[in-house]
């Protein structure tokens, strides 16, 4: 094993590495989303239904599912219903379908809010993939977007804390996320609330650009951050590749992108050794993320594998 500068850095490496261990070396799990999949459990109402949340299928019986949070594991992955109905025609077939708002919890701290559709079918109920709202938000009310070119287009409001507030402190900033389900593969797409045309299928600015390491905080109370600044980076492509620079090695791989989760890897490198090199944080941090989303000042926000914490980048 590479030699570690520090005792900062290893703590660091070997919590990164447990939760690469958790999941199988760090061969992230992967599935498609079809109506295929959700034909098989066509439910008597909204509250039985399988969502996509974070990549995984989570199929709700009475607005309730437990699963385990790894094969073996002990600890359980609670998702239920939260509520916040909004009962609309999302798909124009002139049924009435509902989006509303489930929570999902693994065991930490952190109580996860997801936005969710299920379209009121003729073969019944069909759930979408689940759009993160945030970690211990205060959700507020759900609306049809008021923008009169919106069609069919979703407001989730919530309270969220400001940009470098901790996670513990009381949500007081609010947020609006204008949502549009595509029903060709039951996914959210962003809208802004000012554009006047198709929803995005996926965030433009995670695509192409370059993204620079500032920070990783776990949520032992671990913060990190580069000894050498902008020689880290990772660039996700549109091809579904992504690309990295450390302080030694470069490394590559393939990601996929599900309105704002994020499923890495497995990643290879080059395999140059340097003494006292970060590169074995930075790049199981980004192997490690499961989710993102975009600070107010623009930094990417990666949160890793079982609310363990975050890496923080800015744009190149």
């Amino acid at each position: 094993m590479q030699f570690m500068k520090n005792s900062k850095h290893k703590r660091l490496l070997v919590t990164l590495f447990g939760l690469a261990a958790v999941v199988g070396g760090a061969v992230l799990y992967s599935y498609t989303y079809s109506e295929k999949d959700v034909v098989m459990s066509e439910s008597r109402d909204h509250k039985n239904v399988v969502f996509l949340i974070d990549g995984k299928p989570v199929q709700l019986v009475n607005g309730f599912a437990e699963t385990e949070a790894a094969p073996g594991s002990a600890s359980k992955v609670t998702t239920q219903y939260f509520g916040n109905e909004l009962w609309t025609d999302l798909d124009g077939d002139g049924r009435e379908d509902v989006a509303y708002i489930i929570t999902q919890e693994s065991g930490g701290s952190g109580v996860f809010y997801y936005a969710v559709a299920a379209r009121n079918t003729e073969n019944g109920w069909v759930g979408s993939d689940g759009y993160l709202l945030g970690d211990r938000i205060a959700p507020q009310s759900t609306i049809l977007s008021p923008n009169e070119r919106h069609v069919r287009v979703v407001v989730f409001n919530y309270v969220d804390r400001a940009p470098g507030e901790p996670a513990t402190n009381s949500p007081s900033v609010g947020k609006s996320a204008y949502l549009k389900l595509d029903t060709a593969n039951n996914m959210w797409g962003i809208v802004e609330p000012d554009f006047e045309g198709e929803s995005a299928r996926t965030p433009a600015p995670l695509v192409n650009d370059t993204w620079v390491w500032k920070e990783t905080a776990l949520n032992d109370g671990t913060t990190t951050k580069p000894d050498n600044q902008g020689v880290f980076t990772v660039t996700f492509k549109p091809d579904g590749n992504l690309h990295g620079t450390t302080d030694c090695n470069s490394f590559f791989g393939s990601y996929t992108l599900s309105s704002n989760t994020l499923s890495v890897g497995p990643l290879g490198s080059t395999k140059m050794y340097c003494e006292g090199s970060q590169e074995n944080e930075f790049r199981t941090a980004i192997e490690l993320s499961t989710s993102f989303h975009f600070t107010e000042d623009g930094n990417l926000v990666l949160s890793l594998q079982y609310d363990s914490g975050s890496v923080i980048l800015t744009k190149q």
